[in-house]
C-alpha cells in the first residue's frame, strides 16, 4: 500500500492507532488528520478535543472510551481491544484516538496485538507526546549540550500501589541528565523521594507543568525536595509533566508560551461548529481559550415548498448561464441537495462564480469548476456586486444563486438591476442550536469571557436574545471583535459596539487586531500613561465587511 503498510492477514477493515498529541488540536500530525477525515468508527480517548473530533464524518460514530490519566476508565483495555476488532472486521475503518503518542504509555501495542490476533489490518501514525511538548511548551529543552546530554521518560502509575517496585527510581536518579515523569502527580512525593535515595541531590532544579501546549498552561518550578509542596499549593493536578534536571534552569530565559499576547484569556467563539476550527486555531495561536458557543447552525430545511423550489431549480440546471457561490456553505448544500434529487454535476453547462478562494476551493473538492474566482478587497456583499458587474457583463444571463433563509438580497437585486435574470433560491436554513443559556449569562456575568468574536449578523442576533440584565453589562465591558462592518453594524443595532473589525472578512487578521487592542489596552493602563490606541481600521468605524454567513 502507497504511503505505509497495513499489518494483518485481511483486509476487510481496519484499525488506525492515531497519536492526539499534548493536548493542542493544532498538533496533531497531518496524516493523523487525514485518517480521522476518513474514519466510519472512532474511539477516542477523554482527552480528545472536540476540535479533533470536528474532522471526522458526520456519518461516522464516535465512542468515548475514557482512559485520562488515574481516573477509571469508561471501558476496559479488553473491551476498547473488543469494539476495535469487532467493527473493523464488519469493514469498517476504525481509528484509535489516542492521547500523544499511541507507543508512549499509551497502551499501543496492546491494541495492536489485538489485531494481529484477530487477523485485522493495522497502522500506526505516531503522535507529538507531551514528554517533549509540554517540556518544549515550557521552555525547558529535554537535552541540551551545556546541561544535559540524555534523558527518560517513565511513568508515575505503572503500579500505584508498587511506586517502589514498579520503575527503579533510585538508579533512574543517576543515570541521566533530564527525567521526564508522566502521570505521576498522584505519586509525586513517594517518586521523588526514592530519586532522593538514590543519590540525587535535594537541591536539583524540577517542575510541573500541567496542561502543556494550552492556553491553560501552568508552570511551578522549584527543587527535586520542594516540588510536591509546590504543586500542591498551586493546586496541580492531571494531566501533568513533571520534569527533573539542570535542563530547567533554562526556562527563566527560554519561555515563549506564556508571552503570547492573549495568553490565558478566554474567547467565546459563536460560529457554526463545523467553520470554528480555523477561528478557533489561530485564538489559540495567540494564546487565547477559545470558548465554543456555536449560536448558528446550517441545515437543510425541511419545509416542502422549499425543497420543492430546490428541485425545480436543479432541474432546470441546463438553462442557467452561471451558478453564483457567495460562500463555502452555498457549494456544500448544493451538492447535497443535487445528489438527493439524482442531479449528475459532472456535465454542469453553467459557469461556476465563487467569491472567495475556500468557496472555490470547496467548489473544486467538490468535482466543480470554478470560472471565475473573486477576492480582495472588502468583502462584503456591495463590493461583491460591483465587481461582478465589471467583469463578468451579467447583462441577459440566467444566474442560480443558492443561498441561506436569511440571505441578503443586495447580490440577488443587484444582479437584476444589471439585466440579469436571477433565480436566489433558499437551498439551506440558518437556525440557532441548543446552548445552555444560565452557563452562558453566569460565564458573562463573572466576567470569564472578557473577549467575545462574531462572524455574522445572525450569531449577533441570537446571542443578544439570550442576554439578560448582568450578561448585557457585563458584554458591554468586554472586547468585541467583529469580522467586517455588516456584523459591526448588526451589534450596534443590538446596543453593543465592536472594538475590533479588520478591513476583509479574515479570521486570522481580526485575531492580529484583537491582540494589538489588548496590548494597547495593557500598556495604558500602566504608567506612565501612553495614547489611546489611533482609530484606523481596526476600529469600529474603518472599513470592512462580508456577507451574512450563509
Amino acid at each position: 500500500m502507497k504511503g505505509g503498510v497495513l499489518k494483518g492477514r485481511n483486509e476487510r477493515g481496519r484499525v488506525i492507532l492515531v497519536g492526539a498529541g499534548p493536548g493542542d488540536p493544532d498538533l496533531i500530525t497531518v496524516r493523523g488528520a487525514q485518517a480521522l477525515g476518513r474514519a466510519d468508527i472512532v474511539l477516542y480517548d477523554e482527552l480528545a478535543t472536540e476540535e479533533l473530533l470536528a474532522l471526522v464524518p458526520d456519518q461516522a460514530v464516535c465512542i468515548n472510551v475514557g482512559k485520562r490519566g488515574h481516573d477509571l476508565p469508561t471501558r476496559s483495555q479488553d473491551d476498547i481491544n473488543r469494539l476495535a476488532v469487532e467493527h473493523a472486521g464488519a469493514g469498517r475503518t476504525v481509528v484509535r484516538l489516542k492521547g500523544g503518542d499511541p507507543f508512549v504509555f499509551g497502551r499501543g501495542g496492546e491494541e495492536a496485538s489485538a489485531c494481529v490476533e484477530a487477523g485485522i489490518a493495522y497502522e500506526v501514525v505516531p503522535g507529538v507526546s507531551s514528554a517533549t511538548a509540554a517540556l518544549a511548551y515550557a521552555g525547558i529543552p529535554i537535552t541540551d549540550r551545556r546541561f544535559s546530554a540524555s534523558f527518560a521518560v517513565v511513568t508515575g502509575h505503572k503500579d500505584p500501589s508498587k511506586v517502589a517496585e514498579a520503575t527503579r527510581w533510585r538508579e533512574l536518579g543517576s543515570a541521566v541528565d533530564t527525567l521526564v515523569i508522566l502521570m505521576g502527580m498522584r505519586n509525586l512525593e513517594k517518586l521523588l523521594a526514592r530519586l532522593m535515595e538514590g543519590g540525587k541531590p535535594p537541591n536539583t532544579p524540577a517542575a510541573a507543568i500541567m496542561h502543556g501546549t494550552l492556553p491553560e498552561q501552568r508552570v511551578v518550578v522549584s527543587t527535586l525536595a520542594e516540588l510536591p509542596q509546590a504543586a500542591l499549593e498551586q493546586g496541580f493536578g492531571s494531566p501533568s509533566v513533571v520534569v527533573v534536571g539542570d535542563v530547567v534552569r533554562l526556562r527563566e530565559t527560554l519561555s515563549w508560551w506564556e508571552d503570547a499576547p492573549l495568553f490565558g484569556m478566554r474567547a467565546l467563539v459563536t460560529r457554526a461548529s463545523h467553520q470554528s476550527a480555523e477561528l478557533a486555531s489561530a485564538l489559540r495561536a495567540a494564546g487565547a481559550v477559545p470558548v465554543l458557543r456555536p449560536l448558528i447552525d446550517l441545515v437543510a430545511c425541511d419545509d416542502p415548498a422549499l425543497v420543492a423550489e430546490v428541485d425545480r431549480a436543479l432541474f432546470r440546471l441546463d438553462d442557467c448561464d452561471d451558478v453564483l457561490f457567495a460562500s463555502s456553505n452555498a457549494v456544500r448544500f448544493f451538492v447535497e441537495h443535487a445528489r438527493r434529487a439524482g442531479v449528475d454535476l459532472a456535465g454542469l453547462r453553467a459557469r461556476v462564480l465563487c467569491i472567495g478562494a475556500k468557496t472555490a476551493q470547496t467548489a473544486l473538492d467538490a468535482g466543480l469548476e470554478a470560472h471565475f474566482v473573486l477576492t480582495g478587497g472588502r468583502g462584503d456583499a456591495e463590493w461583491m456586486l460591483a465587481e461582478i458587474v465589471r467583469s463578468l457583463s451579467p447583462e441577459g444571463r440566467r444566474v442560480l444563486v443558492p443561498r441561506s433563509d436569511i440571505g441578503r438580497d443586495v447580490l440577488p437585486q443587484g444582479l437584476r438591476a444589471a439585466g440579469s435574470h436571477v433565480d436566489a433560491v433558499t437551498f439551506y436554513c440558518n437556525v440557532r442550536p441548543g446552548i445552555d443559556t444560565d452557563a452562558l449569562r453566569a460565564d458573562l456575568a463573572s466576567a470569564a469571557l472578557p473577549i467575545l468574536t462574531f462572524t455574522s449578523p445572525s450569531a449577533v442576533a441570537h446571542f443578544a436574545e439570550l442576554l439578560d440584565a448582568p450578561a448585557r453589562a457585563a458584554a458591554e465591558r468586554s472586547i468585541i471583535a467583529a469580522i467586517g462592518i455588516t456584523t459591526a453594524r448588526a451589534l450596534q443595532k443590538v446596543g453593543l459596539s465592536a472594538d475590533v473589525v479588520p478591513e476583509r472578512p479574515d479570521v486570522r487578521e481580526m485575531v492580529r487586531l484583537l491582540a494589538e487592542r489588548v496590548d494597547a489596552t495593557r500598556r495604558s493602563a500602566e504608567p506612565p500613561a501612553l495614547s489611546p490606541m489611533p482609530a484606523g481600521p481596526g476600529g469600529p468605524g474603518g472599513p470592512g465587511g462580508e456577507t451574512e454567513e450563509k
